[in-house]
């Protein structure tokens, strides 16, 4: 099993009024000059969020949901605090609760 952490907000939020895009594509640039593995993703409709043990993050996010997922703990905490409005959490997977993450992933 993984650890990942995540942020998650509106799906709305994420991709249009935040500049997440910005934010994910310098970082793919900086993970590209150091020859590092991309380790983050954005997750439209999180299926995770369907788990039981992340019930009360998903019962507090506006539907349609999106999520950054990583295994990079600090990235995620620098993203809580430059996006602010956004709800943070961690999880294992795969398990028989929770599938892959990323198979949703874009």
């Amino acid at each position: 099993m993984t650890v990942y952490h995540f942020v998650a907000a509106s799906e709305r939020f994420l991709t249009q009024e935040e500049p997440l895009e910005e934010v994910l594509k310098e970082r793919r640039r900086h993970y590209a000059e150091e020859n590092k593995d991309i380790d983050f993703w954005l997750v439209r409709q999180p299926v995770f969020l369907d788990s039981p043990s992340l019930s009360d993050i998903k019962g507090q996010l506006p539907q349609p949901a999106a999520a950054v997922v990583s295994t990079d703990a600090k990235f995620i905490t620098f993203l809580k605090l430059r996006l602010e409005f956004v709800l943070q959490g961690t999880f294992e997977a795969p398990t028989d609760v929770i599938p892959d993450p990323l198979a949703s992933a874009s």
